[in-house]
């Protein structure tokens, strides 16, 4: 069953919003669409592009210690480049929150994004991020607030795997 509800990101934004982040870091992605629009209509949202989602992992670093909150948001395919900046928040201990797009799943058409999609949970785990799955759009938003929550409370890292059924079907155009 695919996503009954494409309001989930609206949602999300709100809980964004609830919980303060100022901040959003990205590397665009047809997941995280609705959400990137959002923030860059927001005037009080500092919405960045990356060229690397690494470098997300820097930028909000430097944002909470400029006293603001931020969310990476990246696809499963791109925790394979943060490997290393993680540790940062290890040694650090500053909150990261980050959402992940998976790709490698149902009805993926690019074969590329396979190995990725079956480590991003273990890479994440084994780097100290804690990490939470949701499939089903009603979850999405209550998993984001919660999560928020214990990341900024708590200067944790955590990341939201959304499912590739959540999020639709890729289609490859030419």
């Amino acid at each position: 069953m695919e996503n009954r509800s494409a309001t989930w990101p609206d949602d999300v934004y709100a809980s964004f919003k609830a919980h303060d982040v100022r901040q959003l870091v990205y590397v665009p992605d047809a997941g995280h669409a609705r959400l990137i629009e959002l923030a860059i209509a927001d005037p009080d949202m500092e919405a960045t592009p990356l060229t690397s989602e690494e470098e997300g992992i820097a930028l909000l670093a430097g944002a909470w210690l400029g006293g603001q909150k931020g969310v990476l948001l990246m696809q499963s395919s791109g925790v394979g480049n943060c490997i290393n900046m993680l540790s940062l928040t290890n040694t650090c201990r500053f909150p990261l929150l980050t959402l992940i797009t998976m790709r490698g799943e149902w009805a993926e058409f690019n074969p590329w994004q396979g190995p990725m999609s079956k480590a991003t949970k273990s890479s994440l785990e084994n780097m100290g991020v804690q990490s939470f799955r949701v499939e089903d759009d009603v979850d999405v938003a209550p998993t984001v607030d919660a999560v928020a929550t214990q990341v900024f409370a708590g200067d944790q890292a955590a990341a939201i795997l959304l499912g590739q059924k959540l999020i639709g079907k890729k289609e490859w155009s030419r």
